[in-house]
């Protein structure tokens, strides 16, 4: 007994010395509100980029931490971007409308991981929502209201693809993310649901703050009708009245956005409770599902686990996923919360879910609020201390007499964490159980005897991206219609077949837009994509490019790119450029503005160009088709970054036998290349 009560913590199941000094709550069978379950979220934007690009049987791992019941996070929920081919926190997704007359219901990735979602989860709840729009939904206009009838038909046609081409259902669909919403919109998208036999979709507005939603829904029943649930983001674990008056479902449809260590971890517990308790939110959903792209983009790691290197196979599990399991493990949607939940004495919550035949789970929590990174936006200092809690069944729950249980315990100064173990169970006498508890730590105390702490294989161990890469992009049956490992910041890179090549350039990749989208960043002006490791500084990187824009095209490559995301417009490194007009430019900057050389080139649309770009320490040169262009141009900052392909604007254009070596001045012809595909 003292080995366990060192190497785990005590439980203390008292029934007399104990009594006297706890609080007592009383738990019975009177139930509150409908529970919808905790859910992931894809996309805000292409936090899942690299997970497709993982070799089996590392993807399928990831996936069942994820999603395979009573195995690990366990998700009920999966929430995806409707791809709107712009910038939208950590890259692009793609549209499935590109333009008016172009509908493709294969682009991207979210389709896939909807189905892995699906395949582990039959009964998992699929959710939809645009955060962009292609150009054409605006008719040139950055609003996506101007012409409701044609928003509200691009939106029904992703549904309806989902169905006809992937036997998808899809259960709600939002407005658009973090912006206004429009009600004449909303009950438009309504009616063509209905049209379009979508009836059992339901709407949910709109993916910001409580109001002035919740003062809309009430001031107008037609509104009222065409919405089904409020979903807030980041709510800080509280409503308003003005929400609770509308009796819609409450959801935290955005939540947590906290780095996944520990601290986060601890977090999120906190939130899966409280959001509840102080706020009678039935669901919430935290972004991101995967931190699945490079650390270096915004929000590095805000996932519930971390899987950003395909290349090496490496993943980690994070706490997150474990204090998910405590909730979502013991409970379902369709489960109800007892109207007995609250706040403990001294620091803390609790709540209480039963599924109306017999089995009630009670999940308890004691983070502290000392951590200014707990969630957006964060809430005051809140203590916690060491207390006794003892909890009173009632009615038909007083007959039990055991319940399993599970405990995870946060030491954030000297240990590390213990989570999701399993506890001997306890033995109750008369309805009545005591538990110690200390400050940062969660309990799952249930009738259900179905948890596991799921447990694969380690995966390889963690290593750089390589530092020679090469991609010929020679993929005639892709799975995907992005090349491995390329992340798109603006514009959006897919894989094509060009049927009038001669041979030698039949399958690229080419950059797709012509228009800039309704954004929801700060899209750059230029269409860029990067690639490989943010701390690269000496390196060669070279490629073919063809422009399809006569006398105004423009494309380049790039090195020690230094920003990307939201932050895209102001990136800077080692630009090399070419123009359909014949010059050259080197520029410090993405925006083209800090030029390092420029010249003639006699480059021209409608050609095939090889561009070399060379960096060592200060100094950058460029090749133009094997010939030296501009030498010793100086490079100051950045020190470091991506490597980046990109083009002038909004252009088609394509890119053909891309190489990159990091480390040293060698041609990039003189050694043997590692491809990764």
């Amino acid at each position: 007994m003292a080995y366990r009560i060192h190497v785990f913590f005590l439980i203390s199941v008292s029934f007399f010395l104990v009594s006297c000094f706890s609080q007592t709550y009383y738990l019975n069978d009177t139930e509150g509100q409908v529970f919808d379950g905790i859910g992931g979220l894809s996309g805000g934007g292409a936090t899942t980029r690299l997970l497709v690009n993982y070799a089996e049987p590392y993807r399928s791992q990831i996936l069942d931490y994820l999603f395979k019941p009573n195995f690990g996070a366990s998700l009920h929920i999966l929430k995806v971007e409707i791809g709107g081919d712009a910038q939208t926190t950590d890259g692009t997704e793609p549209s499935h409308m590109h333009y008016e007359d172009d509908e493709n219901y294969f682009r991207g990735y979210e389709w896939w991981l909807m189905k892995e979602a699906k395949k582990r989860n039959p009964n998992i709840t699929l959710i939809g929502l645009p955060w962009a729009f292609p150009a054409w939904v605006g008719r040139g206009k950055q609003w996506p209201y101007e012409f409701p009838d044609i928003t509200a038909t691009y939106v029904v046609k992703w549904i309806l693809g989902a169905k006809q081409f992937h036997h998808l259902n899809i259960d709600y669909v939002g407005i658009w993310n973090e912006r206004t919403f429009d009600s004449k919109y909303i009950k438009l998208l309504r009616y063509n649901l209905d049209k379009s036999g979508l009836e059992s979709v339901r709407i949910i507005a709109n993916d910001n703050l409580w109001e002035p939603i919740s003062q809309s829904l009430l001031l107008d029943p037609e509104l009222s009708n065409a919405v089904d649930v409020i979903g807030a983001h980041y709510p800080g674990t509280t409503t308003v009245m003005e929400a609770l008056k509308t009796r819609k479902t409450l959801w935290s449809s955005e939540d947590y956005s906290t780095f996944n260590d520990d601290v986060g971890g601890g977090c999120w517990a906190r939130i899966l409770n409280q959001n509840y308790v102080n706020g009678f939110m039935t669901a919430t959903i935290c972004w991101n599902l995967v931190a699945s792209y490079y650390e270096a983009l915004p929000f590095g790691r805000d996932g519930l686990m971390t899987a950003a290197q395909p290349w090496s196979g490496n993943y980690v599990v994070e706490s997150p996923i474990w204090m998910t399991a405590h909730t979502s493990q013991f409970t379902k949607p369709g489960w109800t919360y007892l109207k007995t939940v609250g706040h403990l004495a001294n620091g803390g919550s609790y709540v209480a879910l039963t599924d109306g035949k017999g089995n009630l789970t009670v999940i308890i929590e004691t983070m502290t609020h000392n951590h200014s990174l707990c969630i957006r936006p964060p809430l005051p200092p809140y203590s916690v201390t060491s207390q006794n809690a003892t909890f009173q069944l009632e009615g038909p729950f007083s007959s039990i007499k055991e319940l399993q249980v599970w405990g995870s315990r946060f030491n954030f100064r000297t240990a590390k964490p213990t989570l999701f173990q399993r506890q001997s169970p306890l033995k109750l006498k008369k309805g009545k159980f005591t538990i110690s508890l200390s400050e940062d730590e969660v309990y799952t105390v249930t009738t259900l005897t179905t948890g596991q702490k799921g447990k694969h294989p380690d995966p390889p161990a963690s290593s750089p991206f390589p530092k020679h890469y090469t991609d010929d992009f020679n993929v005639r049956e892709a799975a995907f219609s992005e090349a491995p490992n390329f992340a798109d910041q603006t514009g959006v890179f897919e894989y094509y077949t060009n049927q009038t090549d001669s041979g030698l350039h039949t399958f690229t990749l080419r950059q797709v837009l012509t228009e800039r989208p309704i954004t929801w960043a700060a899209d750059a002006d230029q269409t860029i994509s990067v690639i490989g490791d943010y701390t690269w500084h000496d390196l060669n990187v070279e490629c073919d490019v063809f422009m399809e824009r006569v006398k105004t095209g423009g494309v380049f490559i790039a090195a020690r790119v230094d920003k990307g995301g939201q932050t895209i417009r102001s990136a800077r490194g080692v630009f090399f450029w070419v123009f359909a007009d014949g010059t050259y430019k080197v520029t410090n900057d993405l925006a083209g503005q800090s030029v390092l050389a420029e010249g003639p080139s006699g480059t021209r649309a409608g050609a095939w160009h090889t561009l070399s770009l060379s960096v060592n320490g200060q100094l950058a040169s460029g090749k133009l088709n094997g010939y030296t262009l501009w030498t010793s141009a100086v490079v100051l900052t950045p020190k470091n970054g991506w490597v980046a392909i990109g083009t002038r604007s909004f252009e088609l254009a394509q890119f053909d036998n891309f190489a990159v070596k990091a480390g040293g001045q060698e041609s990039l012809l003189s050694k043997p290349y590692v491809t990764i595909v």
